[in-house]
């Protein structure tokens, strides 16, 4: 049968020749007669809508999730200073779980690891809701919270599904990264301002209870999407396969470049909120940083409406410079004008630039992490930028206590400076030196 033996081509991916199998179960949509917009492409997809939207519903929780904490914790305790602590504990241990736990997605595939993963989880929301309800000590709270690190990274797999069904098609690959990545916005967006309502219109533990019920309704749909889901990899095959992502040619500068990102985006809160309290508005800093979001969704979708051109490498090194650029603007709204109306509009234009930003650095972690460890690779990433989310926070903190809110403004320039400087040393240090172990006699032998 002509069916019988499976489709095989050979990308830039590949990796020392290996041949890539294509999921020939699943059409492509390539064909002129197809969709014009790449968005319409995308989902023509079997299955494509039907993951996505079980994806953003668990998604929305994750911008939940710590507010609802804070409030319900701080209004029930009176102290904002173990709310932090718990959900600071929280952070620093889904830091240590969560590669752990894409790793054995990676291995035992996404709905066989990520249903329990997330039921875990949602015991663990729960449990931190009765402790706080019943007056449980305050090490039970840390204990909760601590359970809920076993989520898993719902837009890590998500990624993964596309990669697997976009195999060999760079464009719509680029497409599906710079949806994700608006999807990322858009949940973190709207997830604190719902959360803040619902405990605010209801009851203290509302943002937590409806977070819980949304994460395990979208993950069970998501995980419901079979004909979608990569192949698990089982335990590693070869050793392309079973060298960790940490280990990678590239991988390691390129966290660092994500922790260096994260802190942008962490000081630039801090900052906003501070200044805004600052000017008597306090309750308008939550719209503020909407724009920014907003700004970052936008330019996220038109990115990937775009056809990429150029290396990956420069157009990462491009956004990041740009997102420097943009992120004076702030800076320059609060000291020359004073005007949050000015300041509200600088934040959307320098919102602009992050998506792109984060889109390449994800495409950069798609390509530099070994076959098989996907998820493992993206969570990585993820969790360099809540590290710098949370390093950028302190710092952006530190600066308005000692300089005021206004030169607080100077944090997430020179985060972004940071990021751009470590992108530029990444980007030399993986662009010649390759070629060079391909004159020993093992790799020759070999090709």
């Amino acid at each position: 049968m002509r069916e019988s033996a499976p489709r095989r081509c050979w990308t830039p991916s590949t990796r020392r020749g290996e041949p890539v199998r294509m999921p020939s179960d699943i059409p492509r949509p390539t064909s002129p007669e197809g969709p014009r917009n790449p968005y319409a492409r995308l989902f023509a997809l079997p299955g494509a809508t039907a993951f996505t939207l079980g994806n953003l519903i668990a998604r929305l929780p994750m911008g939940m999730f710590s507010v609802s904490a804070v409030i319900m914790i701080s209004g029930a305790r009176g102290s904002y200073a173990l709310a932090g602590a718990v959900t600071a504990t929280g952070l620093a241990a889904t830091a240590v779980v969560a590669p752990w736990t894409a790793r054995l997605i990676d291995r035992h595939g996404q709905a066989r690891v990520a249903v329990p993963a997330t039921a875990i989880a949602a015991l663990g929301s729960l449990s931190l809701l009765l402790c706080v309800r019943c007056g449980a000590p305050d090490w039970t709270l840390f204990a909760s919270y601590a359970a809920t690190a076993t989520t898993p990274n719902t837009g890590g797999m998500s990624r993964a599904r596309w990669a697997h069904l976009l195999k060999g098609d760079a464009p719509a690959l680029h497409t599906a990264n710079s949806f994700e990545q608006a999807a990322d916005e858009l949940c973190f967006m709207l997830g604190p301002v719902l959360a803040a309502f619902l405990c605010g219109a209801l009851f203290p533990q509302a943002g937590t209870l409806v977070g819980v019920v949304l994460l395990l309704t979208g993950v069970l749909i998501f995980a419901a999407q079979r004909a979608t889901e990569p192949p698990p990899q089982g335990r590693t095959r070869d050793a392309t396969e079973a060298r960790s992502p940490l280990r990678a040619r590239g991988m390691p500068a390129l966290l660092v470049v994500f922790l260096a990102t994260g802190a942008v985006f962490g000081s630039l809160e801090v900052v906003t909120l501070a200044y805004a309290d600052e000017r008597g508005h306090k309750a308008a800093a939550g719209a503020i940083l909407a724009l920014q979001a907003a700004g970052s969704c936008v330019a996220g979708l038109v990115y990937g409406a775009a056809k990429p051109r150029g290396p990956l490498v420069r157009r990462h090194l491009l956004c990041g410079a740009a997102m420097a650029a943009l992120m004076t603007l702030p800076l320059l709204a609060v000291t020359v004008t004073g005007s949050l109306i000015a300041l509200s509009v600088a934040l959307l234009i320098a919102g602009m630039a992050t998506a792109p930003t984060m889109v390449t650095g994800m495409t950069l972690v798609q390509h530099r992490t070994p076959e098989g460890r996907l998820n493992e690779g993206m969570t990585l990433a993820v969790t360099g930028l809540l590290g710098g989310i949370a390093c950028g926070a302190a710092g952006g903190g530190w600066a308005v206590e000692r300089l005021g809110p206004a030169a607080g403004y100077w944090v997430p320039v020179a985060a972004a400076c940071l990021a751009l400087l470590l992108s530029s040393a990444q980007a030399c240090a993986t662009s010649t030196p390759l070629r060079r172990p391909a004159r020993s006699p093992r790799v020759s032998s070999g090709a």
